[in-house]
């Protein structure tokens, strides 16, 4: 019969986790891993994208909407099978997971980590600070130290509840109105310091997390991007834990200057910084057939110079089925955006993403 272990080893063994942390969420300690689902492999439109990557130690995602597992199996399924990382596109933020002072909703994050740690894959918390979708109690009339009280009570309690659970943290979004700061609730009633104080609040949190800085209009080299790279470059010379920048890149598929964007990577690479593209996706006016090929083309020069640039850890789209885009409520007269149709159905940015991972170009 085994005998169990003296109580010193037990207490050793504690005391050996407790000083090892939790490093294994952290991006650059991604490394390929077998699913368990043997059809992850190859499915009905050839290699998943899933497993392209992985043998590249790559990361490929989408975001997903609440209440998933309501949905038809189809989507969930295709989840699974295709993408290694996701992201909520809604249920981290203030409103939704923070709807009064003293309580938290914890139901829909809850079930979305465990769906990515039950299927082997990488979590993409988003977002910590924002401007938008704040709930009704959080008021401009509180003073600095309450919403500083206020700033870090949040942040401690999300990030810390999924500590060595969550992979990557948007912890400040969209702080930057072209090349100043945006006027929020958090500038105008903390200061320019809140974005300071915001990483250093989650990476107490959790030391073992990517912890990133995500905006749109940032892709290229322009005045926005150029305020950021000011900014972050400051904040590293402070000490300040940054470790990436995400590019939301919600375009047309007339594309963006591609040769901006590399530089624009480059840049920010050696800064040290990992990049993510982080919500991906090229809305067009219809789905002829030569839109769909220039769909395709724009997803393939942004996947491939992701590829190219090796600070560059993933490309998630912002969603990955046409049912379920944002765009048609968000860009009136615009839709088509994502690699998969209304009817899951693969479309040639679909294969153009599945050709460049695998080292081919569109004809």
């Amino acid at each position: 019969m085994r005998k169990n272990p003296p109580k010193f080893e037990v207490i050793l063994l504690l005391i050996i986790i407790l000083i090892a942390g939790c490093t294994s969420t952290r991006i650059e300690n991604f490394m390929p891993q077998d699913t368990k689902e043997k059809d992850i492999g190859i499915g009905p439109f050839g290699p998943r994208l899933r497993n392209l990557a992985q043998q590249k130690g790559f990361l490929v995602g989408t975001g997903i909407i609440a209440n998933f597992w309501k949905y038809e199996t189809l989507y969930t399924e295709t989840i699974k099978k295709e993408f290694n990382i996701i992201t909520p596109e809604n249920q981290m933020k203030w409103q939704q997971i923070h709807p009064s002072r003293y309580k938290y909703n914890w139901l829909q994050s809850d079930r979305q980590v465990e769906f990515a740690e039950d299927n082997n894959m990488k979590f993409h918390g988003h977002t910590l600070v924002w401007h938008n979708q704040n709930p009704s109690w959080l008021k401009p009339s509180f003073d600095k130290s309450t919403m500083i009280e206020i700033l870090r009570e949040h942040i401690q309690a999300v990030v810390g509840r999924y500590e060595c659970r969550i992979a990557l943290w948007d912890v400040v979004n969209e702080a930057l109105d072209n090349d100043s700061l945006r006027e929020t609730i958090w500038l105008n009633t903390i200061g320019p310091e809140y974005i300071d104080l915001s990483f250093q609040f989650a990476h107490e949190a959790d030391a073992s997390a990517m912890l990133i800085y995500n905006d749109y209009d940032i892709s290229t080299l322009n005045h926005k991007s150029n305020k950021l790279y000011d900014l972050i470059q400051d904040m590293l010379h402070r000490g300040i834990p940054i470790h990436g920048v995400g590019f939301q890149m919600h375009i047309t598929n007339s594309g963006i200057d591609y040769q901006s964007f590399e530089r624009n990577m480059k840049r920010f690479a050696d800064l040290g910084l990992q990049i993510y593209v982080t919500e991906l996706d090229v809305r067009m006016t219809d789905n002829s057939k030569d839109n769909l090929n220039k769909q395709a083309y724009v997803y393939q020069n942004i996947l491939k110079l992701c590829l190219k640039q090796p600070n560059c850890r993933a490309v998630q789209m912002w969603g990955f089925t046409d049912r379920y885009s944002w765009i048609p409520n968000f860009f009136p007269g615009y839709g088509w955006a994502l690699p998969f149709d209304e009817h899951y159905r693969p479309k040639p940015a679909y294969y153009t993403i599945q050709n460049i991972i695998m080292g081919d170009e569109m004809p």
